[in-house]
């Protein structure tokens, strides 16, 4: 028999961020069992702990492990769970778990999924340097200032390398665990664990989800005048050089000083900051898209259609029809 094993983390997390992967990769074990008519489920799922006490969270739930990191000497899968509040608080009070994750993945080839905030603890194991990843939204920025070394994929819910996984964020990893379930017992079993939890398959992109509010939290002050700018004329047509120069900056110092402050380029910015005042437009208006278009600067239909399937994952129309509350009920 194989083995599973559900972190339970120390500190903040979401009760069900636990225990719904718990839950579905236990039905998925039991529901392949009778499937194959199998002697005995294929997978053993236990919730392990730094020990065997209780973990309280929020100072009203509790899990009780069903086995300590000490009693399991080999695992096949090993999930991550979700940290949550003080990220850097929360590597801290989990980091015995670290020498442990990379036994089993050194030693026993274990494979590996952080779930949403988990990838902080992944990354704290230095298997994930190299590789690409995959993490909430709204941690990108902490994300990349503590890992350089690991490469972010801002827009995936799911992510994959040489068998190491990780997710986007919140309960996106319901999503996230019907693929998991896919690849250890098939699709037919996970199609099945999607149609009895009523969890939508095949979910990749966490993209129409983001919200943009700027990277501010750097010391350039410069850049940070530069992103207000961008912000207040989002409308009109920006010149970058036209900014460095409003700066007192070299285009090419610009360039340099505002890509390692904000993550982005000054170009993708003013995409993202574009994108975000139309999102807010679809979601709340009756504009048709081609005002919208023009209402956040742009003139041509192709790249703003392009532009802002790049950042949502969606078209303006499949965005609108999403998102805008008139349009879901006519």
């Amino acid at each position: 028999m194989k083995h599973i094993s559900v972190i339970v983390p120390e500190g903040s997390s979401i009760v069900d961020t636990i225990i719904a992967p718990f839950n579905l990769f236990k039905m998925a074990s039991a529901h392949h069992q009778k499937l194959h008519q199998l002697k005995e489920p294929p997978y053993q799922v236990d919730l392990v702990g730094l020990s065997n006490e209780p973990v309280v969270y929020q100072g009203l739930f509790s899990i009780q492990p069903t086995a300590a990191i000490e009693d399991i000497t080999q695992t096949d899968l090993i999930v991550v769970s979700p940290l949550s509040g003080n990220l850097e608080r929360g590597v801290e009070k989990n980091k015995a778990f670290v020498p442990w994750i990379k036994n089993q993945r050194i030693q026993h080839d274990a494979e590996i999924a952080s779930l949403c905030k988990g990838a902080f603890l992944l990354a704290e194991t230095g298997l994930l340097n190299g590789k690409t990843c995959a993490t909430h939204w709204t941690a990108h920025d902490l994300f990349r200032q503590k890992y350089p070394s690991v490469t972010l994929i801002p827009e995936k819910i799911i992510c994959e390398d040489n068998g190491i996984y990780s997710s986007g964020g919140a309960y996106s990893i319901l999503n996230f665990t019907l693929y998991l379930i896919e690849r250890l017992f098939g699709r037919e079993t996970a199609i099945w664990c999607s149609k009895i939890s009523e969890i939508e398959f095949d979910r990749i992109s966490q993209s129409a989800f983001i919200i943009f509010s700027g990277q501010k939290d750097h010391s350039d002050e410069q850049i940070k005048q530069a992103q207000e700018f961008i912000e207040s004329h989002y409308e009109e047509k920006i010149n970058i050089e036209s900014i460095a120069t409003m700066l007192h900056l070299n285009t090419r110092s610009f360039l340099r000083r505002f890509k390692k402050a904000t993550s982005n380029t000054p170009l993708e910015y003013i995409q993202r900051v574009k994108v975000e005042a139309a999102k807010k437009k679809l979601e709340s208006t009756t504009e048709t898209i081609l005002e919208v278009m023009y209402g956040v600067g742009y003139n041509d239909d192709k790249a703003f259609r392009n532009t802002f399937k790049k950042y949502t994952g969606l078209s303006p129309k499949g965005y609108r029809a999403k998102y805008n509350r008139e349009m879901l009920y006519e």
